[in-house]
């Protein structure tokens, strides 16, 4: 067997999404493609390793990806893999896996077209099973799937103590003045009190709590936290997981207790944006490097 029929690929990229349909909040990719191997298991043939590396399955899935999120079938970000609704009804409606897979395509060549359109170039007719630019595609996607891993297990491993020191920095460096961080021991609801201004005479006082969490967490936890926000307090609560869509909604709906959620990932972007104004000991408590790769396509 030299190559992959376009069924085949189908059967991937079709058992892919319903796998993902499950998952509603998505998959990292690796999880996603793990899954998927059990549930349509590879040949002998497209588990063998390319000389340069990596196993024919996984390209082959990876590659197919390429013509999902062109159709806005599948969303990838920092590693997650999510369908969207268009692929929720692609699914339903294409029941064949080759009619699936071949629908996709048809969509990429009509964004394709579109992008060379618009900057005036041709069509080179390359396939979009795999086209040219589709190793940078990978490429960059494989490198923020293990940066990303990288960055979430290296702040989930952090003692509970240090992570809140790691957040009291972030604080400062964004300019707020930070008045106490809690010592070790029992958790009395509140990690951090910080002001707008050194000498904490001018309202907000800000009320931070810290959670270094694997799971998300849930609106029961967020109204323990509004429960011992005053009158002229504002939150801010901070966790390694994510939040309940409950507690989205119940942070989103306060008028009187204003408090901002920051997930893993917006702490990630603060703490990028305000990198150069951390101290030192910070820095080296988390440290980060930027690196450039072949942009991929847009």
């Amino acid at each position: 067997m030299g190559e992959t029929s376009r069924r085949r690929t189908g059967e991937f990229v079709r058992a892919l999404t319903g796998l993902l349909m499950k998952n509603p909040d998505g998959l990292p990719a690796r999880d996603a493609i793990r899954a998927l191997e059990e549930l349509v298991p590879p040949t002998d043939w497209e588990r063998e390793t390319f000389p340069s590396g990596g196993v024919r399955f996984e390209k082959i899935v990876r590659f197919a990806t390429v013509d999902l999120v062109k159709a806005n079938w599948l969303l990838k970000h920092k590693g997650v893999w999510t369908v969207t609704e268009v692929g929720r009804k692609a699914y339903e409606d294409f029941k064949d896996p080759e009619a699936f897979y071949k629908e996709a395509c048809r969509l990429y060549h009509v964004w394709r077209n579109k992008r060379d359109a618009a900057e005036g170039a041709e069509d080179d007719g390359a396939s979009p099973e795999g086209g040219k630019r589709n190793d940078a595609n990978i490429t960059f996607e494989q490198a923020e799937e293990q940066a990303w891993a990288a960055i979430a297990a290296h702040l989930k491993a952090m003692h509970p103590y240090e992570f809140q020191e790691l957040v009291a920095s972030l604080l400062r460096a964004m300019g707020y003045h930070v008045a106490w961080v809690a010592p070790p021991g029992k958790d009395r609801g509140i990690d951090i009190l910080a002001w707008s201004d050194p000498l904490g005479t001018r309202p907000p006082r800000i009320k931070i709590q810290v959670k270094r969490h694997e799971e998300n967490i849930r609106v029961q936890d967020l109204r323990s936290f509004l429960a011992v926000l005053g009158e002229d307090d504002v939150g801010i609560f901070v966790t390694t997981g994510g939040f309940t869509k409950d507690a989205e909604e119940e942070a989103r709906t306060q008028e009187r207790r204003k408090v901002t959620l920051i997930d893993l990932e917006r702490l990630f972007d603060l703490w990028v944006e305000y990198y150069p104004k951390l101290e030192e000991p910070a820095r080296r408590r988390f440290p980060i490097q930027p690196i450039y790769f072949l942009a991929p396509e847009d």
